[in-house]
């Protein structure tokens, strides 16, 4: 089973990724590929093209963080109301453009809304399910994730020492390829439930006890 959904092209000649269409469902949408852990065109090339293979990297881990609200499950406390949705946040200097915003247009996960928000500190942080910490907050990241240990929030970051600071997900590159590494620990701390069908794709650090 593959989450993933959007995948980069490769450099030996697999067709370049298609846009979804709105009218698919979101389990189609989660379950078209779960991260056959992904490839990534980041090999040297000319500096025109660096642009392009960031865009196609951050479509990519957009693809993810849809894909997260689907395999993850919150504490009913997380959510004061029924009709309460499920809010991306993105923390620092947004990689995204619109690629996030329309991954997540019109879609659902758990029967709730999603939603984007993009907040400027880290203290305006308020209604929040998975956070994507950028890579602008490196300098910072005792002081982000702090105040956050103790909140149901799923924490993302992109930089290698992400979850050795008690971040949740971190994203990193190996072999050309989009893997995941995941602290248990800092999971269990903030009361999430992450799917078996994630674990088991992912290095999990924190607590070698809670993999699959």
């Amino acid at each position: 089973m593959a989450i993933l959904t959007r995948a980069a092209p490769r450099r030996e000649g697999i067709a370049p990724p298609q846009r979804r269409s709105t009218r698919d469902g979101p389990r189609a949408w989660a379950l078209a590929g779960l991260f056959v852990l992904t490839w990534l065109p980041i090999a040297p090339g000319a500096d025109a093209e660096t642009s392009g293979k960031l865009t196609q990297e951050y479509d990519l881990k957009a693809a993810f963080l849809f894909n997260f609200a689907q395999f993850v499950d919150w504490p009913a406390d997380a959510f004061p109301s029924p009709s309460t949705p499920i809010t991306i946040g993105i923390l620092g200097e947004d990689p995204f453009g619109r690629s996030l915003d329309e991954v997540v247009a019109q879609e659902t996960a758990h029967g709730r809304a999603l939603v984007v928000r993009r907040y400027p500190a880290a203290d305006r942080i308020d209604a929040c399910h998975i956070l994507f910490i950028a890579a602008s907050e490196a300098g910072r990241m005792e002081s982000v994730l702090a105040p956050l240990a103790r909140r149901s929030i799923l924490t993302v970051g992109e930089t290698k020492e992400f979850t050795e600071h008690s971040g949740i997900i971190t994203f990193g590159v190996k072999q050309h390829r989009l893997r995941l590494r995941i602290n248990m620990a800092a999971a269990r701390a903030a009361r999430l439930t992450i799917s078996s069908k994630l674990l088991r794709q992912s290095e999990i650090v924190g607590d070698k006890d809670d993999r699959p």
